[in-house]
């Protein structure tokens, strides 16, 4: 017996695909747990491939079926921004971009897009979330995101990458620390205090630049904090825990009681650059790339 593959079964297998557990899946599909596992098998079936295996204890994705995952979340993504172009475009309006970003890009960079874009395109309407390196290029791959800013030195085949920012870098002290701007004149000065600092989780390309800083006066710091947020590493410095280095351009946004020291006479900057998914269908996406072009010629 053949059985007509529907939307509907993409879905099944999506649910099932993101919890491995039928009885958690069925229950999030509201359908029974039998039926669930025949509408897969009938899947199977029809595809003529295995996609999962199931045992007694687990539920793991055969090769087949992490390939298609990651083809259905494309396919879903797209089509929830598809329908949500149709609803913008029916009201008059142009479209949405999705926009992915690291906190520092909320200081300088994107406000001047947004700007730009509300003079120039006020029919585009934008959605805005702070995201690592790491889960800026998973969404912009799966079509959750159209545009990320990012501080990486390479990414994955398939995504265009452009740099748009480039930023000094400065400490972080605590407002009441003996150094001043007058009184400073390297990061040795500093080479007794605790550090805290970015996780290398934010960017390992991000890391190991702070780290050829410290390499470059010739000590080791000593790291007793690490995070992936701005705001919990000066709230930490604030607190006398520690001292940091973070991009100039994270010192406005934040209301804090801690005082930056520009890092002059080193060769590292902080490079942010924007990324996109070639081939990226949203119609109101390239309007945005001519854009952010300008802003950095």
């Amino acid at each position: 017996m053949s059985y007509q593959l529907e939307l509907r079964h993409y879905r099944y297998f999506k649910v099932v695909a993101e919890e491995l557990h039928y009885r958690k899946a069925a229950d999030r599909l509201f359908i029974s747990q039998p039926g669930l596992s025949r509408q897969i098998k009938q899947m199977e079936e029809t595809l003529g491939v295995q996609l999962l295996v199931r045992n007694k204890r687990k539920v793991e994705l055969t090769a087949a079926g992490r390939y298609l995952k990651d083809e259905i979340d494309f396919i879903f993504n797209h089509l929830a921004l598809t329908q949500k172009h149709l609803k913008l475009i029916d009201k008059g309006e142009e479209g949405e971009l999705r926009i992915g970003f690291l906190g520092s890009a909320m200081q300088n960079v994107i406000p001047d897009l947004l700007l730009k874009m509300s003079q120039q395109y006020p029919g585009i309407s934008t959605s805005l979330e702070e995201m690592s390196n790491g889960l800026q290029v998973a969404a912009i791959d799966k079509d959750r995101l159209d545009i990320g800013f990012v501080r990486l030195a390479r990414v994955p085949h398939g995504i265009k990458i452009r740099p748009v920012y480039q930023d000094t870098f400065s400490v972080v002290l605590p407002a009441e620390h003996p150094l001043t701007e007058s009184s400073f004149e390297s990061i040795r000065q500093l080479e007794m205090e605790n550090f805290i600092l970015f996780s290398s989780d934010y960017s390992p390309t991000y890391y190991d630049k702070i780290m050829s800083i410290f390499e470059d006066q010739g000590f080791t710091p000593h790291i007793t904090h690490k995070s992936v947020h701005a705001h919990t590493i000066f709230k930490l410095v604030e607190l006398g825990l520690g001292v940091s280095i973070v991009p100039t351009s994270l010192q406005y946004g934040y209301d804090q009681n801690v005082k930056f020291i520009e890092l002059k006479g080193i060769h590292q900057s902080a490079l942010l650059s924007m990324i996109w998914k070639e081939g990226n269908r949203n119609p109101v996406l390239s309007k945005v790339l001519s854009l952010v072009k300008k802003d950095v010629e």
